[in-house]
């Protein structure tokens, strides 16, 4: 069955290592087979991860849209061990991220990783509230 995308004017997406990006119209695509894809909503990039929730994000979207996701397993177990020091509270998170990479449920485990951000978010902005400066707006688009 193919999965049907409906594209916004200049929205793009990533299949595989390709990046599209959409015309000046709303378009439909259908798409027939197995391809990593993601929305532009899910994509982050270098610039934009700017938190160490996010560096670990990254590291799995890279795996996910990567032939060889192996190629980027040190550097996201170099992340795992920063975050796990810093904040041992996100084990939980962590192990469900692990788990879906062990059984090659990489958009799974952007998923999980994508609650790892929005957990993190959270532990800064008590920290921020506990020390008197207001916590951040929540924004229109979560991360």
């Amino acid at each position: 069955m193919a999965l049907k995308v409906e594209l916004k004017p200049g929205e793009r997406i990533i299949l595989g290592d390709c990046v599209i990006t959409n015309s000046d119209q709303r378009a439909r695509l259908l798409i027939d087979g197995e391809v990593p894809i993601l929305r532009e909503k899910d994509i982050l990039t270098a610039e934009t991860a700017d938190t160490p929730a996010k560096r670990i994000y990254l590291a799995v979207q890279l795996m996910y849209t990567s032939k060889d996701a192996r190629a980027y397993h040190e550097i996201y177990f170099r992340l795992l061990s920063e975050i796990l020091n810093a904040a041992p509270s996100t084990s939980p998170l962590i192990e469900s991220v692990n788990n879906h990479i062990l059984a090659g449920e990489m958009y799974k485990a952007l998923k999980e990783a994508k609650k790892l951000i929005a957990y993190e978010k959270e532990l800064v902005d008590h920290a921020k509230r506990s020390h008197g400066q207001p916590a951040d707006e929540p924004s229109a688009r979560s991360a």
